[in-house]
Order: C-alpha cells, then sequence, then structure tokens
C-alpha cells in the first residue's frame, strides 16, 4: 500500500509525522512525504524548529489515485496552512470522495473542517478544534483515538503526541482492512 503524508512545507509536529511514518514502514507499506513545495519539509517540536525531511512528491493537482490512504500530521502550523491552499483541500476530499481511509492527529482536523467533510462524523482532535468542529456538522469526542466508519471513508483521529502509540496501532488496522 501506499500511504500520502501530507505537510506543509513547515509547522508540522515532527513526531506526529515520524512515528506514524515508522508504524506505516512497520506495516510493510510505502510511505510518500507530499506537500505544496518542492525540496524539504521543516519539522518542529511544538514551538522549535526540529529535523527537515525531503518531500518525496509535490502537490501540483488531484493526485489522490495514485495513494490508497492518506495520513494528515498535525502541529498548530502545518495544517493552518493547508486549509488555505485549495489543491491541499482538494486532495484531502478527493480521499473521502473515493472512499480511503484516512487518519488525523492534533490540529489536522482543521484541514477536515475545510475540506467539509466531517459532517455526519464523530472525531477527536486537540481540544481547542472542538467548537470548529461542531460548527462543520461533526461530533467531537474527547478520546484518545476514536474511529468512525461514517460514509464511505473510514476516519481515524487523535487528539495530541500522548496518544500515538492508540493512534499508529488503530489506523494501521482500519488501513489493513
Amino acid at each position: 500500500m501506499r500511504i500520502a503524508f501530507l505537510t506543509a512545507p513547515e509547522g508540522v509536529e515532527e513526531v506526529e509525522l515520524t512515528r506514524p511514518w515508522k508504524a506505516v514502514l512497520g506495516a510493510g507499506w510505502t510511505p510518500r512525504l507530499v506537500s505544496t513545495e518542492a525540496g524539504e519539509v521543516q519539522a518542529m517540536r511544538h514551538l522549535d524548529k526540529a529535523g527537515t525531511y525531503p518531500v518525496d512528491r509535490v502537490l501540483t493537482g488531484r493526485t489522490d489515485e495514485s495513494f490508497d490512504a492518506l495520513v494528515l500530521p498535525g502541529g498548530v502550523a502545518n495544517p493552518d496552512a493547508l486549509r488555505m491552499n485549495g489543491t491541499a483541500v482538494d486532495f484531502t476530499r478527493g480521499f473521502f470522495e473515493a472512499g480511503r481511509p484516512v487518519a488525523a492527529i492534533c490540529h489536522a482536523p482543521w484541514l477536515l473542517v475545510e475540506a467539509d467533510v466531517v459532517r455526519g462524523r464523530t472525531l477527536t482532535s486537540w481540544p481547542s478544534l472542538a467548537t470548529d468542529i461542531r460548527n462543520a456538522g461533526g461530533t467531537w469526542v474527547d478520546e484518545e483515538v476514536h474511529v468512525c466508519r461514517a460514509g464511505s471513508s473510514p476516519l481515524v483521529t487523535s487528539r495530541k503526541p500522548d496518544d500515538l502509540d492508540a493512534f499508529c496501532e488503530a489506523f494501521v488496522t482500519v488501513f489493513a482492512g
């Protein structure tokens, strides 16, 4: 399976990128870093710069058909930048339209709100997104990990880096079918 990890050029929370990446590799799948710009992605440890990671594919259009699933790492700046990029929003929405599974952690559901895919779904996130999720027609829950099977596309969400073990286990199980 080919798994897209969508990030902005900077601001992705490093551990929310690297731990799920390792889980994908551990499952025997192929992760690919997709971003809105070529080069490298600047990761963060909360507000401090961390490592950089090479971009495998530049998002130039709706290229979701070449991936089996999507992982959306968090960080505050990452999903905030992505939700302002129409191509990133369309790319994300395409996974839901195609019925492919999606996993999002921390602030990443901001992109799901912008893509208008949370209506009728139950999900969790960083607590400050609860009102945004409710206003977009979703149900917010305060859980370590939540798997929502409403609609055609399974959605796995978690709140924060402390939830990464449960998040990785859940999305690998869901992605495996």
